[in-house]
């Protein structure tokens, strides 16, 4: 079977890859530090710990296993941690993904999967983002990305470094069958806390700002189930091994809704009333973000099929009543 290298295969959206390319006929090899990840979530392939900024340990792990490709998932990823803290996106995000370049280079493992982000926009109101957009990052997060992707066009025209840069919107929901799901320590993301919220683990879901300029004054994203994401990163890697040439790829259904939209779907899913207390806006945090893309459906043949608000909050909330890594 052919070994892939997933960076962040502990992690959430890492973990769901490793599900998908096992199923697919590959075996995923794990390269997490566990900062942010669990190792229970290691389940579909052998798991190898360590840093991306180890440039050693990196060469190690190429030459035990010889990936034919790398997925690239870790990163740090909070928005309001990296307008406080800007260094650790940089180092983390930027110079990790410098070192594991360079290691793929020295190894010959020349097909390389990204993880981006539509953060890289930056804050285009009334805009349905297409990957010809232009690329406004307003926090350290959407910048580090960003950085990286240009490092990759880079290293393809001096070493032949090929790629498809996934830029996603907001990932949600769990595997239907609750072996991998989604859990961080904290928590940040809007589903999970709000499923919380209704279970009684914290007192309320915060709104962070209700006087965006949207119909009911909160922030509007589009939502894509997390399955559905992955499944689209087992098809980049396949178009890269169909030697189709580097590509960028939005990954969204299209379709924004907003934070009290979706807190009334959890109600109306789970049957449970979500208590909420209303905060003020958040650094960093863009008004609207909704891909205008059928790039990915039209060129890969992907098919967003789960990624309805119904069946992402059923799959989160499953997950959530199952139990978690950390006990």
């Amino acid at each position: 079977m052919t070994n892939v290298l997933v960076t962040g295969g502990a992690g959430y959206i890492g973990s769901h890859a490793c599900k998908a390319l096992s199923k697919a006929g590959y075996t995923p090899v794990t390269y997490d530090n566990l900062s942010t990840g669990w190792e229970d979530a290691v389940k579909f392939g052998p798991f190898e710990k360590g840093c991306l900024t180890d440039r050693a340990r990196l060469d190690q792990i190429f030459a035990a296993y010889q990936p034919q490709a790398v997925m690239h998932f870790a990163a740090l990823s909070q928005v309001g941690e990296s307008m406080r803290e800007p260094g650790l996106y940089w180092h983390n995000n930027v110079a990790g993904s410098l070192c594991l370049m360079q290691a793929a280079v020295a190894a010959g493992c020349l097909d390389l999967v990204f993880s981006s982000t539509c953060a890289t926009y930056g804050d285009q109101d009334n805009v349905l983002l297409d990957e010809g957009c232009a690329q406004y990052p307003i926090n350290a997060y959407g910048a580090s990305k960003r950085a990286i992707e240009d490092m990759l066009r880079d290293f393809e025209a001096a070493y032949g470094l090929r790629h498809v840069i996934f830029r996603y919107f907001n990932v949600a929901g769990a595997d239907p069958e609750a072996e991998v799901g989604e859990f961080h320590q904290p928590e940040t993301h809007l589903i999970p806390l709000m499923l919380d919220a209704i279970d009684g683990k914290r007192d309320a879901l915060t709104i962070f700002g209700t006087d965006y300029d949207t119909p009911d004054g909160t922030c509007i994203r589009d939502y894509v189930h997390v399955c559905d994401l992955v499944e689209a990163h087992v098809l980049g890697l396949n178009w890269l091994k169909e030697g189709r040439g580097s590509r960028v790829f939005n990954l969204g259904t299209g379709t924004g809704f907003s934070v009290r939209e979706v807190i009334e779907q959890s109600a109306a899913v789970t049957n449970r009333a979500v208590p909420i207390v209303e905060g003020p806006r958040r650094p960093g945090d863009c008004t609207r973000l909704v891909s205008g893309s059928t790039g990915a459906t039209a060129d890969l043949g992907w098919q967003p099929g789960r990624s309805t608000l119904t069946q992402m909050i059923g799959d989160a909330w499953r997950w959530h009543q199952s139990g978690h890594y950390a006990k």
